[in-house]
């Protein structure tokens, strides 16, 4: 954690920002639940747990200023709640989500599934293309498991 946290640190100097302590806890919150999808509010309760004297608008703007600096990804799935994601070290892309529309859980798909329709849409559209996201709504195998389940049982 600490390796990363100082490669952090070396990207935020790069365009002329601290780490400072506020934004050190933010950070250091977000990577001990890397796995977890946090929305703003989820970050504030949990660096509030360890840093009382940080405020709302403080870990908003450290939100922000991580997301400007693509260090961590703004995400919806769709629910009306803007979650926070850091964004794999080296990748080229933002990773894709399979969201559970029965319960609600998030996988995560490293591999970029989308190359060969990066290089259709640039090629046939001009478009020169920056990022990309891609989320599938669906349900889960354990919910797909209970259903069966409970069919079997009625």
């Amino acid at each position: 954690m600490e390796n990363r946290i100082d490669r952090i640190k070396k990207q935020l100097h790069s365009s002329s920002y601290k780490l400072t302590p506020q934004r050190e806890a933010t950070v250091r919150v977000l990577l001990e639940h890397e796995e977890d999808h946090l929305s703003a509010e989820d970050v504030y309760l949990l660096v509030k747990e360890k840093s009382p004297e940080i405020g709302l608008a403080t870990v908003y703007r450290t939100l922000e200023l991580l997301t400007e600096l693509k260090i961590i990804d703004k995400i919806n799935f769709g629910d009306g709640v803007s979650r926070y994601d850091l964004r794999k070290e080296g990748a080229a892309h933002f990773h894709h989500h399979l969201v559970c529309i029965e319960c609600g859980a998030v996988a995560e798909i490293e591999d970029d599934l989308l190359e060969d329709v990066e290089e259709i849409v640039e090629r046939d559209w001009k478009f020169k293309i920056m990022d990309h996201r891609l989320t599938f709504h669906g349900i889960c195998v354990k919910c797909q498991q209970k259903k069966e389940d409970q069919e079997q049982s009625e």
